[in-house]
């Protein structure tokens, strides 16, 4: 008969016992805070787990070198750590977002998790303690917003950077199939001046790249690490140097340019460099907003709407009426910019709770902040890759809305003033002439002389 084995086993810490799944490698601060904390099922974020592991990594690294922590126990570390970031223990970070407002059980869950990982791969070594060993030099005060500000640095560099270029860089691409075509622009939702489409798509291209300067701008702050300050800013149970050799580590293990923030006091405190951050992201999502808005708009149809161009036609729009085909990436657009709107306020207001020597509001703020970074990449990849990329401007519809326009009478004002154009237009538009047939019913102009002048070539 065989032996079954234990489903729990007893993991203590400074309250006493608790039974912890014998399958998983936490131990008893984790099940401490999932029996206490279970409160929706946001978890906290896999790029904050990265980063945790990233820092406990890079300070195993510098406690070795500053004499702190031998050789073996350091390995170790290092060696658990690696195969957090390499996704062999997704299923060892279960927490929720809702936990204390300092994220101190996230980070006695990475600690717990890697000196569990430590002792597998040495059972006969010396002991790897979560807390003593995991945590050397460290603390919940200031590894969580070093996490935070990681892990925010890294999402913003690796994933939203690539997204934001290749939205541009198909911006680009239409705007060079689209230099000779010339439309009537609008304003106010009226019909205004022409311009060409090269020109409208310009518009959305440098928008986006404004933005990303804002976000680039913004990488100082968040390169600037916590770590050092331990609980309330002085470093205390922190051996000197410790804080610049841990961002050295960090540096070399990212290829970011993380620096120690000399004054640990802000760093623990204020979340001012989250707040701009997140502000730039909230930018990119207005002007997504508008972008989609626009495509939409000028997609409308196909047969009783604007329809200057067409996007790709993915999946049928609607269970009722057969053939309707809607714009539905931008419909996920326009909503993702939306949640990034709402998440900018939530961020602004964690971010003012940092009462004394600690902001407490810290995971909410992470769980915000990159739930933007990455709805905003994958989105901006889907709106390139399943609307943008087949954009095609009909060049008929256009020319057919330009000629149709009254407001080409714009450039006639120079020569007969502004009050005859206005009564030519209005002319036009109460009596459905054209405007030629307008302005010279009101001989304003001859033939020759109108002709010369309305030119939409040269109104651009």
């Amino acid at each position: 008969m065989s032996v079954r084995e234990p489903a729990f086993r007893l993991e203590h810490d400074a309250l006493g016992t608790v039974e912890v799944p014998a399958q998983h490698c936490w131990g008893a601060q984790t099940q401490r805070s999932l029996q206490n904390f279970a409160i929706g099922i946001e978890r906290m974020p896999e790029e904050i787990v990265r980063a945790f592991a990233l820092l406990k990594k890079a300070a195993a690294l510098a406690n070795r070198e500053l004499g702190r922590l031998d050789e073996d126990r350091c390995r170790r570390i290092a060696a658990a750590c690696d195969e957090i970031l390499d996704h062999q223990w997704d299923g060892e970070f279960p927490l929720k977002v809702w936990q204390t407002g300092s994220g101190t059980q996230s980070n006695m869950n990475v600690n717990e998790v890697v000196a569990h990982l430590c002792a597998r791969m040495a059972p006969q070594g010396p002991e790897v303690h979560p807390n003593d060993h995991v945590n050397m030099s460290q603390s919940s005060n200031d590894t969580f917003p070093t996490a935070l500000h990681i892990a925010a640095a890294l999402a913003l560099e690796e994933s939203l950077f690539p997204a934001l270029d290749g939205i541009a860089a198909t911006l680009r691409r239409l705007e060079a199939e689209n230099n000779d075509v010339i439309k009537i622009g609008r304003t106010h939702l009226q019909d205004a001046v022409p311009l060409r489409f090269s020109q409208e798509i310009s518009g959305w291209r440098v928008s986006l790249e404004r933005d990303r300067e804002m976000l680039e701008l913004s990488l100082n702050g968040l390169h600037a690490l916590a770590l050092g300050g331990t609980a309330v800013g002085t470093g205390l149970n922190a051996p000197a140097g410790f804080d610049a050799e841990v961002a050295g580590q960090i540096r070399l293990l990212t290829g970011r340019e993380f620096t120690s923030e000399p004054n640990k006091f802000h760093a623990l405190t204020s979340k001012g460099e989250l707040v701009f951050a997140h502000g730039a992201l909230k930018a990119l999502a207005a002007d997504l907003m508008k972008i989609a808005n626009d495509v939409r708009w000028l997609a409308s149809g196909p047969r009783c709407g604007l329809g200057e161009i067409s996007i790709p036609e993915n999946e049928p729009g609607s269970s009722i009426m057969p053939g309707k085909v809607n714009p539905t990436q931008c419909e996920a657009v326009t909503m993702i910019a939306v949640q990034v709107m709402g998440n900018d306020a939530a961020v602004g207001i964690a971010a003012s709770q940092g009462n004394f020597e600690l902001n407490v509001f810290m995971p909410v703020l992470a769980y915000n902040f990159l739930q933007s970074v990455r709805l905003l990449a994958d989105g901006m990849e889907s709106f390139r890759k399943n609307c943008l990329e087949g954009l095609r401007a009909d060049r008929g519809r256009m020319k057919e809305l330009l000629d149709r326009s009254l407001m080409l009478v714009t450039c006639l004002t120079p020569r007969i003033g502004y009050e005859q154009a206005a009564q030519a237009a209005l002319l036009a538009h109460r009596e459905g002439l054209s405007l030629r047939e307008a302005v010279l019913r009101s001989r304003l102009l001859t033939e020759a002389e109108y002709d010369a002048l309305v030119d939409p070539e040269k109104m651009v």
